[in-house]
């Protein structure tokens, strides 16, 4: 069982930075795919960012988003610059064992989720 506790979110300026971080327990994290998706009201959970021995992003964040882990701390970070108003969602960390790199982005994929943290980029 693993359990994941995110932090980080707030409200931030467009063109301002965040960096979200999601703590997790277990002895195992280090063999977990990491990912952080995102919700915003009334629309579908995307996958923003996954890390395993690759990384993988969607194309709206693809340079100006960084996904990070310290496996040492048990820790998986998101940092998120030139942030937009589009950015705006209820942020989530997800872990999830044995998931191929084709489908990290796969939120069906993912065993356990964290609660998620509201991130909102003001114009």
């Amino acid at each position: 069982q693993v359990q994941l506790v995110e932090s980080g979110g707030g409200l931030v300026q467009a063109g301002g930075s965040l960096r979200l971080s999601c703590a997790a327990s277990g002895r195992t994290f280090s063999t977990y795919v990491m990912g952080w998706f995102r919700q915003a009201p009334g629309k579908e959970r995307e996958c923003v960012a996954a890390i395993s021995w690759t990384t993988r992003y969607t194309d709206s964040v693809q340079g100006r988003f960084t996904i990070s882990r310290d496996n040492a701390k048990n820790t998986v970070y998101l940092q998120m610059n030139s942030l937009k108003p589009e950015d705006t969602a209820v942020y989530y960390c997800a872990a999830g064992e044995s998931i191929t790199a084709a489908a990290m982005r796969r939120a069906d994929e993912y065993d356990y989720w964290g609660q998620g943290t509201q991130v909102t980029v003001s114009s």
